[in-house]
């Protein structure tokens, strides 16, 4: 410790100056602030207090009664001192206590460091289809099926927390500031008053940090708070508290750190790390609190990717916080972080589980209406092509593969998955496929409740189309799921449409066949026409009523639509034409004719446009004429 001037004063000077500036008895003490004066008048108190400091040391080493009498003197003025000096440092302190400016570097953080992770919309991923959307391939509306399909996020946008750059410290205080307060610890650690720096630094400091806290959003609320909150409302907490936590690590902790350095290295032994520990321990605690309350809270499956962003955010923090917290007293806030990033990822693996025995257990048993894509289909397949975005962190995470039933139990209940079909493709990407594998498997299921064989293969054609079109549609999703994979998914939802088709044109076609209608006798014309009219009858009724029920199906992706209507008259229309031609006299000739030929093939070209369109046949009509 030296004197800002190289001249020392007498040692009765300098406990006059100090006495001077004593507030218990001054009123121009308590009124002005020493460090509020002119350069000379704060270095001449500084010289005092150095005088007074090195009289206090020699005579502590002398043992005549006089030198005695003198320490007490001196004991009394340095504690004048001390206590002066304490004030001006807080002072001092309070004056540019002010918070940090967190509009701008939140701003700067969001714009120069966020790197969207996708540009898809999250608005899909929870919203159920909406039975009257006709001819829109991904419709949707507020009528869910069940709770678990009610369940999802309202984010909108997902970003990548890799890619922000690292520590930016900022001046919290004018260097001038700075010099004084570090003359000021300088005499008080010295002195043997470091416990009294250290609070009052730590008291105001503190302070400061609340109200930049308070600036960012960052609520003083327990463990059990956060956990209490519903999650719609942490949802929208958790995008606040990773904008926050890196303005809080990245600047304000790390600016805090390099002030005490500023102020109180070389001080005293960690004199800087003590100062602080005082200052940002509590902050610390209460910002990595939320982290650490969702990371162990309740388990579901829509939490997932707010979970993976706030993994995401904690990994690239990790680095800052270990530089910030360098030192041995702030191990527990790095073991901390350490901790919470791990019970994330575990967090992420069980929802992923979770997710999985949902989507296999998922209950609802009322058929949607005309064979449609079902909630749940849209619901899982959004949900997979978001898990696909975050391939690379869920990547590092899921290391095994999936649990899946067994080929050789007795389970019906679970379906089974040959991974031999699958070498080479990741753990995460075999997840992705059980997933579909599960969503098929309970689809199967609920087809059965359609009294209609028809129209639940229709609903397995729509289906498992909508899975091969979301797969196609996200690179990144395809690229996992591979061509192999989707090739079968392809073929499955193929054969459905056949299977449609069988079971419902093999019937109406086989009116137009030509086996019963042949007579034979001299008096016969070689047909039978009341065999031939029962026969355009059968046709009639079947085909009224295949066109009354299958216009009010819906098949949502206009492609397909149009494929299936065109391969339904590729069979139907020949057929038809051919029948009529060779028997339309028989019937012209006899009487009523229009009881029995009640279509043209022009008619059955323009009904089966009608099919899978999700209207009435009356609504088609009323179309067709505007």
């Amino acid at each position: 410790m030296e004197s800002p001037e190289n001249d020392r004063i007498p040692l009765e000077q300098a406990e006059q100056i100090v006495l001077r500036w004593d507030s218990t008895v001054s009123e121009e003490a308590r009124a002005r602030m020493i460090f509020e004066s002119d350069r000379p008048e704060i270095d001449q108190y500084l010289q005092a207090v150095d005088e007074i400091q090195r009289s206090m040391e020699s005579t502590t080493l002398s043992d005549d009664d006089g030198a005695d009498e003198e320490s007490k003197k001196v004991n009394t003025t340095i504690q004048i001192a001390m206590a002066r000096l304490e004030d001006e440092f807080r002072n001092i302190l309070i004056s540019h206590a002010t918070p940090i400016e967190t509009e701008s570097l939140t701003e700067s953080i969001s714009s120069n460091h966020l790197t969207p992770r996708t540009s898809s919309s999250f608005s899909e991923f929870h919203e159920n289809d909406d039975y009257s959307n006709r001819g829109e391939e991904d419709g949707s509306s507020r009528n869910g099926s069940s709770s678990f399909l009610e369940r999802g996020e309202s984010s909108t946008t997902i970003a990548s927390y890799r890619s922000m750059s690292s520590i930016r410290e900022i001046d919290l205080i004018p260097s001038d500031s700075i010099y004084d307060l570090r003359c000021i610890a300088d005499r008080m650690i010295a002195a043997g008053y470091f416990r009294e720096c250290v609070q009052v630094y730590g008291s105001v400091r503190k302070s400061a940090v609340d109200a930049s806290f308070k600036k960012l959003g960052v609520e003083k609320l327990s463990i059990g708070d956060i956990q209490r909150l519903e999650w719609e409302a942490l949802n929208s907490k958790i995008g606040k508290w990773i904008r926050a936590a890196k303005v809080c690590i990245r600047v304000l902790f790390a600016s805090e750190k390099r002030l005490c350095q500023q102020i109180f290295e070389d001080l005293g032994t960690a004199a800087d790390d003590a100062c602080f520990m005082e200052t940002v321990k509590g902050p610390a605690i209460q910002l990595f609190n939320f982290a650490e309350a969702i990371s162990i809270s309740r388990r579901s499956p829509e939490k997932l990717f707010k979970i993976l962003d706030l993994h995401d955010a904690c990994m690239d923090l990790l680095p800052d916080i270990d530089a910030v917290f360098f030192f041995k007293s702030a191990e527990s806030i790095r073991v901390q972080a350490t901790e919470i990033l791990s019970r994330l990822a575990e967090a992420a693996r069980g929802m992923l589980s979770e997710f999985e025995n949902a989507v296999l257990r998922e209950p609802s048993r009322v058929p949607v209406p005309g064979g449609t894509i079902h909630p749940l289909t849209r619901y899982v397949m959004n949900y997979i092509s978001l898990i696909s975005d975050y391939k690379q962190t869920l990547g590092e995470l899921i290391v095994s593969k999936p649990a899946t039933g067994s080929r050789y139990s007795d389970d019906l209940t679970t379906p089974d998955m040959d991974f031999t079909d699958h070498e080479g493709q990741s753990p995460l990407a075999l997840h992705l496929i059980w997933i579909i594998v599960i969503l098929q498997f309970n689809l199967e299921g609920k087809s059965k409740h359609y009294k209609d064989n028809s129209l639940a293969f229709l609903f397995i054609m729509n289906n498992v189309h909508y899975i091969v079109q979301k797969i196609k549609g996200s690179p990144e999703l395809r690229e996992m799921i591979g061509d192999s994979y989707l090739k079968k998914l392809t073929g499955k939802f193929r054969q459905a449409a056949t299977r449609y088709q069988r079971a419902t044109w093999v019937g109406v076609l086989y009116c137009l066949r030509d086996e019963g209608l042949h007579v034979s006798g001299s008096f016969s014309s070689g047909v039978s026409k009341s065999a031939l009219r029962e026969r355009f009858k059968s046709f009639n009724t079947m085909f009224e009523e295949v066109h009354r029920m299958q216009a009010l199906w819906l098949i949502p992706d206009t492609q397909l639509r149009e494929e299936l209507q065109i391969s339904i008259s590729e069979k139907l229309i020949p057929a038809y034409r051919s029948f009529l031609g060779r028997f339309r006299t028989h019937i012209e000739n006899g009487r009523h004719p229009e009881q029995y030929i009640k279509y043209s093939v022009e008619d059955l070209e323009t009904a089966v446009l009608d099919f899978f369109e999700g209207y009435a046949v009356s609504q088609h009509s009323r179309r067709r004429s505007q």
